[in-house]
C-alpha cells in the first residue's frame, strides 16, 4: 500500500482513514517518505526543565508501574511525552532502547508530524485521541521496522492535551491489545491527576478559611493556575485568568476587571473591585502552534494567555476579521451557514465571555474597544482552523500573519 502510494500506482486497499489524512499532511509539507531528517533534540538542561514543568511528573510512578513491565515482556519502550511531542522520560529493557536510539527515540527528541511524519506520538496529539501506528503506515521507510500506539492525555480540568504516553517496539511484537492498554493507562493518569488537583484545592480551602470568614466584600482564593478553591461574597467561577506572571498588587483581570492580587501558601487571595488598574491593550490569536490554538492578552497589568476550545477559536478569529462587530444572527451563519441557529452562538459566546469578559463584548459581539487585535496564522493557511467545518473558515481567505508580539 505505501509503495504504490508513493510510487503512482494504485493501492490494493486504501489506507486508515487517520493514516491517509497524516499521509496528506506530510505531502502537503512536501516530507521526503525516503529521507526524513532526524528528530530536532534539545539540550539535557532544557529537558529538565521541562520535566519540571509538566503535569505528568506527578503520575511518573503511576506510569512506570503499568506500563514498564509490559514493555519488558513485550519488547517495547515506553515514551512519555509532552503536549507538543517531546520524549521527557523513556523506560524499556536495554536490547530495545538500543533499537530505539537507532531510530532516534531518544529523551528529548520531538516525535511530532512536523519532525518526524506520521507516527503514534505525532498523529495522536494532532487528532487527540488513541493512534496506533504499525510498520509501513509510518511516513517515512526507516520507520517501517516499528510498531507503536500512543494516547494523548487531558488535563481533567480543562481538557486540554498536556502529554501523551506511547509504547513502541519492533514491528514484529505489534499486538492488537497495546492500543487498548495504553489508552487505558492514559484514563487512570488523568483521574488521578483529578484526584491531585481536587485535594490541593481542598488544602487551599481549609487554610484560608479563617481570612476569608473576616472579610466583609467580595473575595475569591485560587490556586497558582487560577483554579477557584473559594469564594465569599461573590458568585465564584470556575477558573480566573491571572497574569502569567502574578505580583502582589493591583491588577486587571479578564472578567472580574480592576482586583487586588494578595499572595498565599499555594494560590492567591483575588479581591474583585479593590483599587483601579488599566485594561489590556492588545490581544493576539495565534494559529500556528499546531494543534493548541493559544489567545494572549497583554497590558499595564501583565500577559493571560487562554486556551480556546476549537469553536471559541473559530468566533475569536472571526470577531478579528469583523473588527466592527458581528450579531448573533450573522455568526451563525458564518459558522453554520444557517442565520437561525442564533440560540446555540449566544449560549457559546456566553461560555466564551465567562473567560474573556472586558475582552470580548456583546450587542454586538466584539473585541473591546482600544484593543490591538492580531492574528498569527501558520505557514500554510488551509485549513486555518485544522478541525473547522464553518463556511467562513473553510474560504480560502485568510487573514494576512500578523508578527508575534
Amino acid at each position: 500500500m505505501h509503495e504504490a502510494t508513493f510510487s503512482g500506482g494504485t493501492p490494493p486497499a486504501p489506507p486508515r482513514s487517520v493514516i491517509a489524512e497524516s499521509w496528506g499532511r506530510m505531502r502537503t509539507r512536501r516530507f521526503d517518505p525516503d529521507d526524513a531528517p532526524r528528530p530536532r533534540l534539545l539540550r539535557r538542561e532544557e529537558v529538565e526543565r521541562r520535566r519540571a514543568q509538566s503535569p505528568l511528573g506527578q503520575v511518573l510512578p503511576l506510569l512506570r508501574s503499568s506500563l514498564t513491565s509490559v514493555a519488558e515482556d513485550a519488547g517495547h519502550v515506553m515514551l512519555v511525552t509532552d503536549h507538543t511531542g517531546l520524549v521527557l522520560w523513556r523506560d524499556g529493557p536495554a536490547r530495545v532502547r538500543r533499537i530505539a536510539d537507532g531510530a532516534g527515540l531518544v529523551e528529548g527528541a520531538y516525535w511530532n508530524e512536523e519532525n518526524t511524519g506520521t507516527n503514534a506520538i505525532g498523529t495522536a496529539l494532532v487528532v487527540g485521541r488513541a493512534v496506533q501506528v504499525h510498520s509501513a503506515e509510518h511516513y517515512v521507510r526507516p520507520l517501517h521496522r516499528l510498531t507503536c500506539a500512543c494516547a494523548p492525555v487531558r488535563d481533567p480540568r480543562d481538557g486540554r492535551v498536556i502529554g501523551a504516553i506511547d509504547l513502541t517496539g519492533p514491528a514484529i511484537t505489534a499486538h492488537p491489545s497495546t492500543l487498548g492498554l495504553v489508552d487505558a493507562v492514559a484514563r487512570l493518569a488523568e483521574s488521578q491527576l483529578r484526584g491531585l488537583h481536587h485535594a490541593h484545592l481542598e488544602r487551599l480551602r481549609v487554610v484560608t478559611a479563617p481570612i476569608l470568614a473576616g472579610l466583609r466584600g467580595p473575595a475569591l482564593v485560587v490556586d497558582d493556575e487560577g483554579w477557584t478553591a473559594a469564594a465569599v461574597h461573590t458568585e465564584p467561577v470556575r477558573r480566573v485568568l491571572l497574569p502569567k506572571r502574578p505580583e502582589a498588587g493591583t491588577a486587571w483581570l479578564p472578567v472580574l476587571g480592576a482586583c487586588r492580587l494578595e499572595p498565599l501558601p499555594g494560590g492567591w487571595l483575588v479581591r474583585p473591585g479593590a483599587g483601579e488598574a488599566a485594561p489590556p491593550t492588545h490581544a493576539e490569536l495565534d494559529l500556528a502552534t499546531g494543534s493548541v490554538p493559544l489567545l494572549r492578552v497583554g497590558g499595564p497589568s501583565g500577559e493571560w494567555t487562554h486556551r480556546p476550545s476549537p469553536r471559541h477559536t473559530e468566533l475569536l478569529l472571526l470577531l478579528a476579521r469583523h473588527p466592527e462587530g458581528r450579531t448573533a444572527a450573522q455568526l451563525a451563519q458564518d459558522l453554520f451557514g444557517d442565520q437561525g441557529r442564533v440560540g446555540t452562538v449566544r449560549a457559546e459566546m456566553s461560555r466564551l465571555r465567562r473567560h474573556l469578559g472586558g475582552v470580548v463584548e456583546s450587542r454586538p459581539y466584539r473585541f473591546a474597544e482600544g484593543l490591538s487585535v492580531s492574528v498569527r496564522t501558520p505557514a500554510d493557511p488551509v485549513p486555518l482552523i485544522r478541525t473547522s467545518t464553518a463556511p467562513a473558515i473553510r474560504r480560502p481567505a485568510a487573514p494576512t500573519p500578523a508578527p508575534a508580539l
